[in-house]
């Protein structure tokens, strides 16, 4: 099978076997959003296609003899494109990350119980979600909006360029707060608050509801030998992720990559009642028998890259040995909010902040003071999550940040006071796209164990010295970012 992954840095795509293990190397485009600082965050959807077609085109070409079961395609999350009557992209592919229509979140959550909506779609007011941003794209480009006929994620704009034919994946759907969790179904009221109709939406799909290659599309005229595959709807890149770090339902997932997660794949057949959520988690349908709990960090490997990149520090081997140093008192407090939160308590318009710094903190102090800032971050979502599914003792970690930013792993199991198992493998969205296409054309078929580095346990000691620190940094976010949002209440 062949799987294609759209993530924040580029494009990639894997052919894997029956048993979810690749068979040829890995393919891959680079890209850029564009980013601004007033908060935009976009990228051009045709630039996208020609990305697909670019991977599927060489892809295609190591498969011969072989024939293709199925294509899937993964994006990352909350992504939108308005499309016009003959099916061209009219606005750019919009980031989740793009938080221009921030006033709309204080709007909303004035308007509307907040409680309700999360009870309803899983998601609560926030900058990544599609009724603050279609409610402020009406109103900043009503001319632009008016010719828009259907609006969109990327992996559905693809495929509708590619196949003729396009649907949004459960996921995909849920990512977008515009989904009822407890049918799987678009939510009217959800439509009538975002101002759009559900003609202007694409059909929902499960993994396993394939679409058609229609007559004199692309997908038809370039990959002939593809004509039987199975082509999965699009599907939200977390899912895929957690499905390749991790291996089993109800065990808890930590994703670190350009944005960070930790989630929980549960059993949560439609029509059950769903999950009791904390206002500071998400929930979002997966397919008709599962959805994934948890929470979301904007800046993971965001922040590690800017700080590698401005703060001129030394060879990852002495940022390592620093970082398994015993923590330090004199480390920076910072708020690591540098695009805004999301989990727990959602304000996209917080910004990181540094505390007790002064001439004699050094670069790798600072370094070390982001990455508790990060773990933190990360704890307040464990809080929440030990309410729904009962105490966490260990959790999978997975994703490029993982292995590429020094030390991470040490603070993280001693700031969590978590047993943490690394995946030691590249590309996990990959494989876990690779996997949730597979056990719809291959089911029954044992899949390839994920290989995982030995655990690494936390520091008693360490984990003291943390759990004094979380309550420092509880007590900062609400003198400055709970205070500040009070204050523009």
């Amino acid at each position: 099978m062949l799987a294609l992954d759209v993530g924040s840095t580029a494009s990639r795509g894997a052919i894997y076997d029956a048993n979810g293990s690749p068979v040829r190397p890995r393919a891959k485009v680079p890209h850029a959003f564009t980013t601004r600082a007033d908060g935009t965050s976009i990228i051009d959807p045709d630039q996208i296609v020609r990305e697909v077609t670019q991977l599927i085109d060489q892809l295609v070409d190591l498969t011969v003899g072989h024939p293709v079961a199925a294509v899937s395609l993964d994006t990352f999350a909350s992504s939108l494109v308005g499309v016009d009557a003959q099916g061209a992209a009219v606005t750019p592919c919009f980031n989740y990350n793009d938080n221009r229509c921030a006033d709309e979140v204080a709007l909303l959550r004035a308007e509307v119980d907040e409680d309700r909506i999360q009870a309803l779609t899983g998601c609560r007011f926030h900058a990544s979600y599609l009724p603050a941003r279609l409610r402020w794209l009406a109103r900043t480009e009503p001319a632009t909006v008016a010719t828009v006929t259907r609006w969109m994620s990327l992996g559905e704009y693809v495929w509708l360029r590619l196949l003729g034919d396009t649907a949004a994946g459960t996921s995909v759907a849920a990512w977008g707060g515009l989904l009822n969790r407890h049918t799987g179904q678009w939510a009217p009221a959800m439509l009538e608050l975002a101002g759009i109709t559900e003609d202007q939406l694409n059909r929902i799909a499960d993994p396993a509801d394939g679409l058609s290659p229609q007559k004199g599309s692309k997908a038809r005229k370039l990959w002939p030998s593809l004509k039987q595959a199975h082509w999965c709807a699009p599907i939200g890149d977390g899912y895929a992720a957690t499905c390749g770090i991790g291996d089993a339902s109800g065990s808890p997932v930590i994703s670190l990559a350009t944005s960070g997660a930790m989630r929980m794949l549960v059993d949560d057949p439609v029509g059950t009642g769903g999950l009791d959520l904390p206002r500071g988690l998400w929930s979002y349908r997966v397919d008709s028998q599962h959805s994934l709990i948890g929470g979301a960090v904007n800046d993971v490997g965001r922040a590690t890259e800017w700080m590698m990149r401005e703060l001129r520090l030394p060879d990852d081997a002495i940022v390592a040995a620093q970082l398994h140093e015993p923590p330090s008192a004199i480390t920076p407090l910072v708020l690591p909010f540098f695009t805004g939160e999301r989990s727990t308590g959602w304000v996209g318009s917080a910004r990181a902040t540094l505390h007790e710094v002064d001439f004699s903190t050094s670069a790798l102090e600072l370094y070390r003071g982001v990455l508790e800032g990060i773990v933190w971050s990360f704890q307040r979502i464990i809080d929440q999550l030990v309410q729904v599914g009962g105490p966490i003792a260990s959790a999978r970690v997975g994703g490029r940040v993982a292995a590429e930013a020094p030390g991470l792993l040490t603070v993280m199991a001693d700031g969590l006071s978590l047993e943490l198992v690394a995946v030691n493998i590249k590309r996990s969205t990959l494989l876990g796209n690779a996997r949730i296409a597979l056990d719809v054309v291959a089911p029954g078929i044992e899949r390839t164990a994920v290989q995982t580095a030995a655990a690494l346990r936390p520091d008693p000691h360490c984990v003291e010295f943390y759990d004094r620190r979380q309550l420092q940094l509880d007590r900062l976010y609400e003198a400055v970012v709970r205070s500040a949002q009070s204050a523009v209440g």
